[in-house]
């Protein structure tokens, strides 16, 4: 197949969209599949001598001034696409397109497959990855008037696409709730196991990552990874810590990523805590892999790759209840799913890191993500292709 993956956001940016996206055009291309990316220009790419692009990828030209002004996050700048740019691209000959985003990337995606002479139009594919409620406080527009506006566009936009994904559960129901009425089939996000085992097949070794940031290597760790945001209930996460050193005093904290938080986060950490801003993505397997346990107070989750990317390094999740949290924990096998709060998230770190019960939830959670392994996610989105592309054609 020749598919057009169309995309608000891709790597050099570090965010869950971009890496599973990145890692699905990885599989795709893998099993035989001709894949063109079609992305947002990014800074790092001139900024970094050693990036390199990997295969098709198709940059379009963006605006992050725009972006800020419309308060999108830093990493999902503004496409700003002429149209005379589509005579230019590689698209008359694609079988479908896929986008990971409503907005003006889906209407590429929408307005490219109508566009193109052919007797059958090439069928859109919409995974639909971000709780867009969660992020109105970014947005210049008041929420109460920014919220109507966002659901409709998004009801409007999945009603006219061939297929509307959803990697867990929360974005069912936030489809639900804005009032799309049509199918909404449920399509976990990858990890690539490969990267979490040694070339012996053993799990990585994570004390070059503990002694780099000062962490003690024999002493418990647990870890955050992720976006440094007031959505991630940061606060409730470093008073659950807190209230977990008072049992265990040797407990320690490594919180790493990048976001707007990072700043304030940095002024207040309590005593065993270390932020150690965002770290290369080829980096992040090491690092989960130093920790102990995987903590998260966070509620706006849909399905996180930080949370999935734990499980194949082996580290047990504590969260939050959230749907996310419900779609990937077993509880007791691989994790605990506590209140919202400090005093139950300190809870659940504490069980979690029980030296009795401890190696059986790493074992679990090894267990839980292999079902999310990247060759076999990626026959998966190629079958359901192939599904789509039949019903297109009769």
């Amino acid at each position: 197949m020749r598919i057009g993956i169309v995309t608000a956001t891709y790597p050099p940016s570090r965010n869950g969209v971009a890496t599973s996206t990145a890692l699905f055009v990885r599989g795709l291309r893998a099993l035989g599949h001709e894949v063109r990316v079609f992305a947002p220009r990014h800074p790092a790419q001139y900024r970094r001598p050693d990036w390199v692009e990997e295969g098709e990828v198709y940059r379009l030209p963006t605006s992050f001034r725009a972006a800020r002004m419309l308060g999108a996050p830093a990493d999902y700048p503004v496409l700003l696409h002429p149209r005379s740019l589509t005579r230019r691209l590689p698209l008359d000959d694609l079988d479908v397109f896929h986008t990971m985003h409503p907005f003006l990337a889906g209407r590429l995606a929408l307005d490219w497959s109508r566009r193109l002479s052919r007797a059958v139009r090439a069928p859109v594919v919409y995974t639909a990855h971000t709780q867009y409620d969660q992020y109105l406080h970014y947005s210049p527009v008041p929420p109460r008037l920014a919220a109507p506006a966002m659901r409709r566009h998004v009801v409007e936009f999945a009603a006219q696409v061939d297929a509307v994904l959803a990697p867990g559960q929360a974005m069912q129901e936030m489809l639900r709730r804005y009032g799309y009425g049509g199918e909404v089939q449920l399509f976990p996000n990858p990890v690539d196991l490969s990267a979490f085992t040694s070339p012996r097949g053993e799990p990585l070794d994570g004390a070059p990552f503990r002694a780099r940031y000062g962490l003690h290597l024999h002493a418990p760790l647990a870890m955050y990874l992720g976006r440094l945001a007031p959505e991630k209930n940061l606060d409730v996460l470093l008073a659950a810590f807190a209230l977990a050193r008072q049992s265990r005093p040797d407990l320690q904290l490594a919180v790493v990523g990048d976001g707007p938080s990072h700043a304030d986060l940095s002024r207040r950490l309590p005593p065993g805590v270390v932020l150690t801003g965002g770290v290369p993505y080829a980096q992040v397997p090491q690092a989960l892999s130093a920790a102990d346990a995987f903590i998260t107070a966070s509620t706006s989750e849909v399905l996180p790759m930080s949370m999935i990317e734990a499980l194949a390094a082996r580290a047990p999740l504590v969260a939050a209840r959230s749907p996310a949290a419900l779609d990937l924990i077993r509880e007791g096998v691989n994790g605990h799913v506590t209140e919202p709060n400090a005093e139950a998230l300190a809870q659940g770190l504490l069980h979690t890191l029980d030296p009795q019960a401890l190696p059986a939830l790493r074992r679990g959670a090894w267990e839980t993500a292999r079902a999310y392994d990247l060759p076999q996610r990626a026959q998966a989105l190629a079958d359901l292709y192939s599904d789509v592309l039949e019903r297109r054609s009769r």
